[in-house]
């Protein structure tokens, strides 16, 4: 008798071979083994945390129609979280640093990448003094760095560096995500859709419009108790945001 198994069905019929699977191989690009290694790393060498919570931002949409209702540069919402995010780490400045091997480095100015996706992978532009521009100058910035990062007309400097990173999927309905460090960074901030929802506020119940915001956090060179300091601000600034329209 033959010692051979056999793979058979509920019916006792042998079972089809499996169809073979359809593949197209895409070598990957020189920007994509980067980003693939870069992440991989941040992700095995930096121990992450993660601070989150909802900000109200009713007043934020009001202040983005004032200000294109005047303003000859269209203004988004990301264009004042990225505001919004810089004047919160000069506000806690023990927040805007770097992990070094042999020390800590702390930077004078607040750098701010902003995660654009591209076809070749996704690339951070880096918006510069941010917390010494205005919401125009910001958002031109932003609007030329973005359309050079799409085309792959960046240049290094243009994205190498940062103190911290703004990612925004909630232009693609995302409610709520974590994002991975970009090293030598300490912090990226991820932020949500703004959805309405059902609140209690003194006592009442009313209509309004929620952020979710996720940061992460790089625990060898912010404590919880700094994050919490950088999110509390970031969460005050965007839900009384007249001070993110001043130079």
């Amino acid at each position: 008798m033959s010692n051979e198994v056999k793979t058979t069905l509920a019916s006792g019929a042998p079972e089809a071979p499996a169809a073979p699977v359809q593949l197209n191989s895409v070598p990957h690009s020189m920007t994509r083994l980067t980003i693939a290694r870069r992440l991989t790393e941040s992700k095995q060498q930096v121990p992450h945390f993660y601070v989150k919570g909802a900000c109200r931002i009713d007043a934020l949409l009001s202040l983005r129609k004032r200000i294109n209702e005047q303003a000859p540069i269209k203004t988004s919402l990301n264009d004042l979280i990225v505001r919004a995010v810089a004047l919160a780490l000069r506000e806690v400045p023990e927040a805007n640093v770097s992990w070094g091997d042999k020390a800590m480095l702390k930077h004078q100015q607040v750098d701010v990448a902003v995660a654009v996706a591209t076809p070749r992978g996704l690339v951070t532009p880096i918006v510069r003094n941010v917390e010494q521009k205005g919401v125009q100058e910001i958002a031109s910035e932003i609007q030329e760095l973005a359309t050079r990062a799409r085309t792959g007309r960046l240049k290094p400097h243009e994205y190498q560096g940062g103190t911290v990173t703004v990612s925004n999927l909630g232009m693609f309905g995302v409610e709520e995500f974590s994002a991975i460090i970009n090293p030598p960074q300490s912090m990226i901030f991820a932020v949500g859709a703004g959805t309405e929802q059902v609140i209690a506020q003194a006592g009442q119940i009313e209509i309004g419009t929620l952020m979710n915001v996720t940061v992460s956090v790089d625990h060898r060179a912010v404590d919880g108790a700094v994050a919490a300091q950088v999110f509390a601000a970031f969460k005050r600034l965007i839900e009384s945001p007249e001070t993110l329209n001043a130079a």
